[in-house]
């Protein structure tokens, strides 16, 4: 039963009730814990248990603490262990359990996206849409021994992400401790993981042929855009068949080669209206959907919604503390990220009840994350102070369905006027006199003023 208290804030601020109620339903310790023990392959638990660091650091990544360090001292009682002891667990938590601690909170966070009823995309019935993309994680403190005599910047590792765009959830992540390593070497792992029926959606950086065939052979489809210096035979000549929203659309049938094994494609140019920021004036992309499914201009509008995962990076890092630069090992750093990629997916959660409660239009296009993740920092600690763990857990194992409608019950009660989002317009370029080394500096009362003596009539 839901006491007064309990209702108080979810009046007051249903967007912090619904991250919690998600946030008990993913972190449930005995879960975490089962998982740490089933992917941890040297590391063990002695007294601190994986799922009171998961516990901490998602306050942290969540920026309801600021740091590592605030956060345990607020937490110390509830860790039990000492300072060094926690960052001895977060150096050491190995990449495999930080990609299952990712997959799990998709297993967990996929059925209730779905029980809340949102119509799904119907631009390919029948295929489930993967879009990949790699990032690098920014550069930390010098603060480890061996980076204090270099002035380079240190980069504790890279990711490669996917998502699916029907459901804005990341569902798996490939982690790289070496971040000069070659984003192509986590291809093989990642082809590990794909099914039938299946389309691939990423950049030039993941068309290589061996990882086209391997997409080919499991029963899979791709939409991947070709890399300058993959290989292929042109087996027909270039063809105009119509056009898209952003330029002319020609096909060609080619073929590739890898290790004496051949798959035929299609071949996809966009000849640009405009071009890209990097100067390109086409676009060729490579395909083994039949046009039965997918015609060369729908083939371009596939490839367009790859931009989804780069707004899910960039969600994660101007919204979330995805990259701490305090934490130098690159094993602490892929975690946090990871634990960042996690937050994303309880965000797109809450937007999925609001999208099924005020309409899918309202919320894509003047929804601030920025504001809905502040309205939580400034709740959540009064919150978890008010209403103890015993109100919480209810949640944690209630059925799916009752879940997603509370869900939707809360997010009716949201009102969109306070996490509108205020998109600003273009800057207007502005002519500066040149720079007076006499005079460095201005006064900008004076400044002020000519300019309020000027209006003056």
């Amino acid at each position: 039963m839901i006491s007064a208290i309990f209702e108080q804030f979810v009046e007051a601020s249903p967007v912090s009730v619904m991250f919690r109620v998600l946030m008990e339903r993913i972190f449930r310790p005995d879960k975490l814990d089962e998982l740490f023990e089933k992917n941890a392959e040297k590391q063990y638990t002695r007294e601190l248990l994986f799922s009171s660091v998961v516990g901490l650091m998602s306050l942290v990544v969540s920026g309801i603490h600021p740091s590592v360090n605030a956060a345990y001292q607020k937490l110390e009682k509830q860790i039990g262990v000492s300072k060094p002891a926690l960052y001895s667990k977060l150096n050491g938590l190995e990449p495999r359990i930080s990609q299952a601690l990712v997959r799990y909170a998709y297993q967990e966070l996929a059925p209730v996206v779905k029980a809340l009823g949102l119509s799904q995309s119907q631009r390919l019935p029948g295929y489930c849409i993967r879009i990949a993309d790699g990032n690098h994680l920014g550069t930390t403190e010098h603060r480890l021994k061996p980076l204090q005599a270099t002035r380079s910047g240190p980069l504790p590792g890279q990711s490669i992400a996917v998502l699916d765009p029907e459901q804005h959830l990341v569902t798996d992540i490939f982690l790289c401790e070496d971040a000069h390593a070659q984003e192509r070497s986590l291809l093989p792992e990642m082809l590990e993981t794909v099914q039938a029926n299946q389309v691939w959606i990423a950049d030039r950086n993941f068309c290589a042929c061996g990882a086209l065939l391997g997409i080919a052979q499991r029963q899979a489809y791709f939409v991947i855009r070709a890399h300058k210096n993959t290989p292929w035979e042109a087996l027909e000549p270039l063809k105009a068949v119509g056009s898209s929203a952003t330029g002319e659309v020609f096909e060609q049938a080619v073929r590739i080669t890898h290790e004496d094994q051949t798959l035929t494609l299609r071949r996809v140019v966009v000849k640009l209206a405009q071009p890209t920021r990097h100067g390109d004036s086409e676009v060729a992309l490579f395909t083994n959907l039949p046009t039965r499914v997918a015609t060369a201009p729908l083939v371009t509008e596939l490839y367009l919604e790859r931009w989804t995962v780069e707004k899910m990076f960039q969600v994660v890092t101007d919204v979330f503390s995805c990259e701490l630069n305090t934490l130098g090992y690159p094993r602490a750093a892929l975690f946090v990220f990871c634990m960042a990629v996690v937050a994303f997916n309880v965000l797109s959660t809450v937007k999925a009840a609001l999208k099924a409660v005020h309409g899918v239009g309202k919320i894509e296009a003047g929804l601030s994350n920025f504001h809905l993740v502040e309205e939580v920092q400034g709740t959540f600690r009064g919150m978890m102070i008010a209403l103890p763990p015993s109100e919480w857990r209810p949640f944690g194992k209630m059925a799916i369905e009752p879940f997603a409608e509370i869900l939707k019950e809360w997010a009716a009660q949201i009102d969109l006027k306070r996490f509108k989002s205020s998109p600003r317009g273009p800057k207007k370029a502005v002519k500066k006199n040149e720079y007076d080394p006499k005079h460095p500096h201005v006064s900008t009362a004076r400044l002020l003023n000519q300019k309020e003596n000027k209006r003056s009539p």
